[in-house]
C-alpha cells in the first residue's frame, strides 16, 4: 500500500457498479442498419466534371438567347439608327426576301462548295506533309521554317497573284481559302503526330516494326483523333475566307451577297449573310464532332 493510499478514509463506501447488459443475439442474415445517403447536389462549376443534361441543355439556351435578347433590346431602344443596327424581325423579313425574291439556296450551295473544295484540297495535301514533318526532323528542319514563315502572310495579299495565275474563274475562289488554311493545317498535323507518346515508338521498334510500319500502325492510329479535330478546327478557318474569296470577280455566294449589301448599305442583308454563314458553320462543325464521337467513343468516358 503506498502513501497516498493509506491517506484515505477507512469508511470510504464502495460504489455501485452496474450490471453487465446482456449480450444481443443477432441472426446471421441481419444487416447493420444504415441511413440512405442523400445525393449531394452536382456543383455548377466544377473542373471538368460531369453535369446533368437539363442544366447543359439550360447553359446552351442561355448562351444563346441572350445575345440575342440584348441585340433585340437594343434595337428596340432606338439608340441607335436602324439603317446601323437593325433588329431581328427587320433582319428576318430580309431573309424570307432573300430566299423567296432571290437566289438564297443557290448562294448557300455555291458558297458551300467553294468552301469544302478549298478545305478538302487542303486536307489532302497536308495530312502527308505534316505527317512527314511530324514524324522525321530531316524533314521539319527543310518544310516547318518555310511553312512557319509562309503562315503569316494574309490570304488578302494573294489574290492580284491569284487573279494573275490562275484567273477569276471558280478556281481562283477556291485557291484564295487554300492558301488560307493550308499552311496552318500543316503545321497543326504536324503537332499532333509529334504528340504520340515515343513510348508506344519504341516498344514497336523493340517489337521489330520497320519504319513504314511504324508510320502506319502505330503513329497513324494513334494521331487519329487529334487530326480529326484539326480537321474540324481548320473547317471553321474556311469559312472565314469565304468573304475574301469571293471578292474575286465573284457573281453569287453569301460572301458576294454581303459585298453587294455593303455597296447599298443593306445592313439587314449583312446580317442575315453573317448569321446563315454562322448557323451552317455550327451545322457543319456539330456534325464532325458527332463524326468524332462514333469514331472515337473510347476517348469519351476521359472527358
Amino acid at each position: 500500500m503506498n502513501e497516498k493510499t493509506a491517506m484515505l478514509p477507512a469508511a470510504l463506501p464502495m460504489l455501485p457498479q452496474a450490471p453487465p447488459a446482456p449480450p444481443v443475439l443477432e441472426s446471421p442474415d441481419a444487416s447493420p442498419a444504415v441511413p440512405p445517403l442523400r445525393a449531394r447536389p452536382r456543383p455548377w462549376w466544377s473542373v471538368r466534371a460531369e453535369i446533368p443534361a437539363g442544366r447543359t441543355a439550360a447553359l446552351v439556351s442561355i448562351g444563346l438567347l441572350l445575345p440575342l435578347a440584348g441585340w433585340a433590346l437594343l434595337a428596340a431602344s432606338g439608340a441607335v439608327d436602324p439603317v446601323f443596327m437593325p433588329g431581328p424581325p427587320q433582319v428576318l423579313r430580309r431573309l424570307w426576301d432573300w430566299f423567296s425574291e432571290e437566289s438564297l439556296p443557290g448562294d448557300i450551295g455555291i458558297s458551300t462548295l467553294r468552301v469544302v473544295l478549298g478545305w478538302a484540297l487542303s486536307a489532302a495535301l497536308a495530312l502527308p506533309l505534316g505527317l512527314m514533318i511530324g514524324t522525321f526532323r530531316g524533314a521539319q528542319a527543310l518544310l516547318e521554317p518555310l511553312t512557319d514563315f509562309i503562315r503569316y502572310m494574309p490570304a488578302v495579299a494573294f489574290i492580284p497573284l491569284v487573279m494573275v495565275w490562275i484567273g477569276i474563274d471558280e478556281s481562283a475562289k477556291v485557291a484564295i481559302i487554300f492558301i488560307g488554311t493550308f499552311f496552318q493545317m500543316v503545321l497543326m498535323v504536324a503537332e499532333d503526330v509529334r504528340r504520340v507518346p515515343m513510348a508506344q515508338i519504341e516498344a514497336a521498334q523493340t517489337m521489330g516494326a520497320s519504319r513504314g510500319e511504324l508510320i502506319q500502325l502505330v503513329i497513324i492510329p494513334a494521331a487519329k483523333p487529334a487530326l480529326l479535330d484539326t480537321l474540324r478546327v481548320t473547317m471553321g478557318w474556311a469559312w472565314t475566307y469565304l468573304v475574301v474569296a469571293e471578292l474575286v470577280a465573284a457573281s453569287s455566294g453569301l460572301g458576294f451577297s454581303i459585298l453587294k449589301a455593303q455597296r447599298f448599305l443593306q445592313t439587314d442583308k449583312i446580317f442575315a449573310g453573317i448569321l446563315l454563314i454562322g448557323l451552317i458553320g455550327l451545322a457543319i462543325d456539330q456534325l464532325m464532332r458527332w463524326t468524332h464521337r462514333r469514331a472515337f467513343p473510347y476517348l469519351q468516358a476521359r472527358r
